[in-house]
């Protein structure tokens, strides 16, 4: 290098270090909020991981940073009894089963609202006919008014067609299943329909003329298109049906029928003498599944997400 070139390269260095300088201290505050949002949202995971390995089954006991560490409480989940201050004992072999309930009616729940969401969507995005826009308006109405506000009509609605059909009445994961997809099909319709507009319809139309039939357009082209709206909705709905209790507990009877939120609530609603290590213990298996299924759909999330706004 030349003395030249030497001299040139200084003063270059020192204006790319001082821009540096500068933009830390213009951006601090956005570091600082980050940091501070991070902290508040790691906090309840953390301290649940302490609730769940702490030996100490009481809410007042428990601790950011456990004082003794066990395993009991995931063992507990999984024995058929355990002995409580020596006097007490409580069933607890049934989180198996309300663990495999959940997941049955959370993938059934993502699957059929996925399918049936893309379904309507695509029909309100590529035909016009009449009624369109009072249908979508109806859609739209209906999802102002929560699920919870209905929880005494849904009870005997299914009560009434379990009389009929017993597969889909009170204590089945099948009536269930439905009554989800009641809640979740208009919301999620609305969404995807704005996906699909963003994608052209002229590749139908190119399907088309290569002689595709319309189930081979929706299959073969529009839905392979709208695979990250498909990953977010899947992402939601098997979320939000994970934790959903209100509903569960009203329908469902028995244990051997009970999904995660409504079994574990037992453990801490006085009937076993509020066991939060074993309560918390199962929240965190619970979690996994979730936090697979978000590191297996993620690619697809962020652009999910902020394309279904674009246009509508």
């Amino acid at each position: 290098m030349s003395t030249r070139e030497a001299e040139l390269s200084v003063p270059a260095a020192d204006e790319r270090r001082g821009k540096r300088r500068r933009g830390l201290a213009d951006t601090w505050w956005r570091h600082l909020i980050a940091i501070t949002a991070a902290v508040i949202a790691l906090f309840p995971v953390a301290y649940i991981l302490s609730a769940a390995f702490n030996a100490d089954n009481s809410l007042s006991g428990s601790s950011l940073i456990p004082r003794h560490v066990t395993l009991d409480n995931f063992r507990s989940l999984f024995g058929s009894q355990r002995n409580v201050t020596g006097h007490a004992t409580f069933q607890n072999a049934h989180y198996l089963h309300w663990f495999a309930n959940s997941m049955i009616v959370a993938i059934g729940t993502a699957v059929l609202t996925v399918m049936l969401s893309a379904l309507a969507a695509y029909a309100f995005s590529r035909f016009r006919f009449k009624g369109r826009r009072m249908s979508m308006l109806a859609l739209l109405l209906v999802q102002m008014f929560p699920q919870l506000l209905a929880i005494v009509a849904i009870y005997l609605i299914v009560l009434n067609t379990g009389a009929v059909f017993h597969f889909a009445g009170l204590n089945t994961l099948f009536a269930l299943i439905l009554v989800y997809l009641g809640g979740a099909l208009g919301v999620n319709t609305w969404l995807m329909k704005g996906f699909f507009d963003t994608i052209p319809a002229e590749l139908d139309e190119s399907a088309r003329v290569d002689g595709a039939t319309p189930a081979q357009v929706f299959w073969g082209v529009v839905l392979p298109l709208a695979a990250p709206v498909l990953a977010v909705i899947m992402l939601i709905s098997f979320i939000a049906t994970l934790n959903e209790f209100v509903i569960a507990s009203a329908i469902l009877e028995t244990q051997q029928k009970f999904t995660l939120p409504v079994g574990l609530w037992q453990y801490i609603d006085q009937k076993y003498s509020e066991h939060w290590g074993p309560f918390a213990a199962g929240v965190l298996l619970a979690a996994i599944p979730a936090a697979l299924l978000f590191g297996f759909l993620q690619r697809w999330i962020v652009q999910g997400l902020t394309a279904g706004a674009v246009k509508g």
